[in-house]
């Protein structure tokens, strides 16, 4: 019987304790102010890691511009760019959910970091955050010696971000746009998929199978689409993209879809960094606070980014 880490369960008892009802039963409206709660308005100022700079920008999109917001570390450059995606299942989050974990990429890893606020779901429905992704993407990439400094480029999300960060390396595969690499956090891979983690973790560890399903049926208009490689990377063509590095949590619903991941990359001929961390649940890489076997994760999952980044695997 596997065991959560102590301090991740003290915080899932107080949560559970708010008296708030679960997220599949909320609006996405109410959804979003609850996470927000969680991620911005109880975070502790003091413990959010110090960047030299950070920008709010506008980038492309699929349908106009977006929001966006650019983190620069206090490292000498040039430097590699990353842009990231937020997780949040196709229906919530933003670029204030995940700030501190866009600061915690950029000064660990010596990168900057562009975070994008690509639309969400149910009010745009996929493929609208694919087209987000990929046009923000392409900015980036043409916009490097501005951003960056050199020809750096790497992308990075967790959960619903790490989809779209998987979709959009096999598009620059295609595109022959080249990646220094691409960070994978519990990434959601296969939406029409089955695996055992969807009922060993279905309840009780922050995602429960309930949200997942009440995510998808947000972001997937029609069911036909759950083996289209834009909604589901693991279906796509997996040889010849960047190095990865693809993190699950053991107590995560997701952590088998990941998984999964991880072995049909390293099976396509891929070099990949994969660790399935014990005791963890969905959403660690923003809980450092909270647990300090979370923090660990973090720093691990972070300094095997910096590697591939900087000149390490599959360079």
């Amino acid at each position: 019987m596997p065991t959560i880490d102590p301090q991740l369960d003290v915080l899932l008892q107080l949560m559970a304790g708010s008296g708030n009802p679960p997220m599949h039963e909320q609006t996405p409206e109410e959804a979003r102010r609850g996470f927000r709660v969680l991620t911005v308005d109880l975070r502790d100022p003091a413990a959010v890691p110090e960047v030299a700079s950070v920008e709010d920008v506008t980038v492309p999109g699929g349908a106009g511009d977006l929001a966006a917001r650019v983190y620069r570390p206090a490292a000498d450059g040039p430097l590699p760019t990353v842009a990231f995606f937020h997780g949040g299942g196709f229906v919530i989050g933003d670029l204030d959910t995940h700030d501190l974990t866009c600061r915690t990429i950029a000064t660990l890893c010596d990168a900057v970091v562009v975070s994008v606020d690509y639309r969400l779901a149910p009010e745009h429905p996929f493929p609208a955050a694919v087209d987000d992704a990929l046009a923000a993407a392409r900015w980036v990439s043409d916009s490097l010696a501005d951003l960056g400094g050199d020809d750096r480029i790497a992308v990075a999300g967790d959960s619903a971000g790490g989809n779209l960060s998987a979709v959009v390396a096999q598009a620059f595969r295609d595109e022959d746009r080249p990646l220094s690499a691409q960070l994978l956090v519990y990434p959601v891979t296969d939406m029409g998929g089955s695996y055992p983690s969807h009922t060993e973790n279905a309840e009780g560890y922050f995602l429960d199978r309930p949200t997942m399903d009440w995510f998808g049926a947000q972001y997937v208009g029609d069911p036909s689409a759950l083996g289209d490689p834009r909604l589901s990377p693991l279906h796509g063509r997996l040889d010849g993209l960047a190095p990865a590095v693809v993190v699950t949590a053991e107590l995560d619903p997701l952590r088998d879809d990941g998984n999964a991941y991880a072995r049909a990359l390293a099976d396509a001929g891929v070099p990949v960094e994969h660790r399935t961390f014990p005791g963890l649940i969905h959403g660690f890489v923003d809980m450092g606070r909270h647990s300090t076997a979370a923090q660990a994760a973090v720093e691990e999952t972070c300094a095997l980014f910096r590697t591939m980044l900087h000149g390490g695997a599959g360079r």
